[in-house]
């Protein structure tokens, strides 16, 4: 398909660019700068409101939900909003301890509104909170559960997202606007600076979007199947690694995401966000979900689909219903894991502990022993988040993963209201849920305790 052709099926919401299926009811992102531009005074004025009852926010959600509002805070420094996506009791305590809970405003951001994370999020705040419907909010379609969840509760907003946008392409969208607001980010220049690159993106020539995506697929036909996206101060390549592994990882193909990775070598290709000030955030956010859909019509897939996220989700709530403890035995070691790698492989670390600056200092020790003892790209994300990310490709894309699972001691258990198992046991669940769906698909593994590398 030629450059003018493709472009001009992506905005014509032709479906046949990619797999004539159900490509074309996914498309709404094309024009959300515009669509919630309309609600930025609600937002705002719900935000002013705020002022002077809220000295927090936690946003409870996962992969859509949280990368683009995680991306925003870090990007923008603002430290009194906290992003909640993982399951691990230590942090979630960590995170309790650190706050007044009579003036912390809880935002339950969900599409689905079923999602098995931010709902416990939510039952357990609401808990701790006491049941205070003024301090809490949701973001979540149309209809859903936490729709209702919310009116039966009294929450003192509610925030609709367009149906017609998956998770991953939602982050110029009430899902990365809302949580921008709230952090007293001008969503206005976001939006415009979309909007600037939304009209760049409709062009023949010099369009921003299409030479990116046209490159990776190109790439991706040459056998550079890694994107080793440039490291940036707020961690642009944290949203990006979902945007990519999830439209792209599937039908034993991909292309895999590897932020900060060197893009010396012959499976490699570099790609460099431009993010001259923050506010350029929004052009990119946009520049990436226009290229994603173009590189998606050179793959041959259908880049708004996830047909292999279910199953870990599947294999999560089988380990649960047995009511036993997960078993989370090391299996294998590091060297066996390395002795199965194969040129043009990579390797991932999948670490299912409690998210902390010393956590990461380590994840980062152990990716460069990966990559000095293997020679391989190294990609690393912390669990169950990277399975709302990255997972996709992982269990659907190429089997040249090599996937190492960490794991910790979560501490005692934390209970969740309603639910028969806590924290504890749902992320030991996850774990060895996501560990045997791996296994399943013949992919090569190994699980390590933290404490022994």
């Amino acid at each position: 398909m030629n450059r003018e052709r493709l472009i001009e099926g992506i905005w014509e919401r032709d479906s046949t660019v990619w797999t004539g299926s159900d490509e074309a009811q996914w498309l709404g992102w094309l024009d959300e700068p515009l669509h919630v531009e309309e609600q930025l005074g609600e937002i705002r004025r719900y935000a002013e409101s705020l002022h002077d009852a809220v000295d927090a926010v936690v946003l409870m959600g996962m992969g859509g939900s949280s990368l683009a509002p995680e991306v925003l805070r870090q990007t923008f420094g603002v430290d009194w909003f906290h992003v909640l996506d993982t399951t691990h009791p230590k942090a979630i305590r960590a995170l309790e301890e650190n706050l007044d809970l009579s003036r912390t405003l809880f935002v339950s951001s969900s599409k689905s509104g079923t999602t098995l994370e931010t709902r416990s999020h939510t039952d357990y705040f609401w808990e701790k909170a006491g049941k205070r419907g003024e301090l809490f909010a949701t973001v979540t379609d149309p209809g859903s559960e936490l729709e209702a969840l919310a009116r039966e509760r009294g929450f003192g907003a509610t925030f609709h997202g367009e149906p017609s946008i998956g998770g991953r392409y939602s982050a110029l969208s009430p899902f990365g606007i809302v949580p921008a607001v709230l952090m007293g980010i001008d969503a206005q220049q976001l939006l415009d600076r979309a909007k600037e690159m939304r009209e760049a993106c409709h062009s023949g020539e010099g369009n921003p979007g299409y030479e990116l995506g046209s490159r990776f697929g190109e790439d991706w036909r040459d056998g550079r199947d890694k994107i080793c996206i440039s490291d940036t101060p707020g961690g642009f390549g944290l949203w990006a690694e979902q945007l990519i592994a999830e439209s792209t990882g599937k039908q034993g193909k991909g292309l895999v995401p590897a932020p900060g990775e060197s893009p010396d070598g012959p499976d490699r290709q570099a790609a460099a966000p431009e993010l001259p000030d923050p506010a350029a955030l929004g052009a990119e956010f946009f520049r990436w979900e226009f290229a994603i859909a173009v590189a998606g019509a050179y793959l041959e897939i259908n880049p708004f689909d996830q047909p292999d996220v279910q199953a870990a989700k599947d294999k999560t709530n089988e380990v649960l219903a047995t009511g036993q403890e997960p078993d989370l035995e090391p299996e294998g070691s590091i060297e066996e894991l390395l002795a199965q790698a194969q040129e043009r492989d990579y390797a991932c670390i999948q670490a299912f502990i409690e998210p902390t600056p010393a956590n990461d200092r380590r994840i980062a020790e152990l990716a460069d022993r990966l990559r000095s003892e293997s020679g391989l790209v190294v990609t690393h994300g912390y669990g169950p988040r990277y399975q709302h990310s990255t997972g996709q490709l992982h269990k659907g894309g190429p089997n040249t993963g090599l996937f190492l699972q960490l794991v910790d001691d979560e501490g005692d258990e934390l209970p969740i209201p309603g639910k028969p198992f806590g924290f504890r046991r749902l992320i030991r669940a996850q774990a060895a849920g996501d560990l045997e769906t791996l296994k399943e698909r013949g992919r090569r593994v190994a699980r390590i305790r933290l404490e022994d590398p």
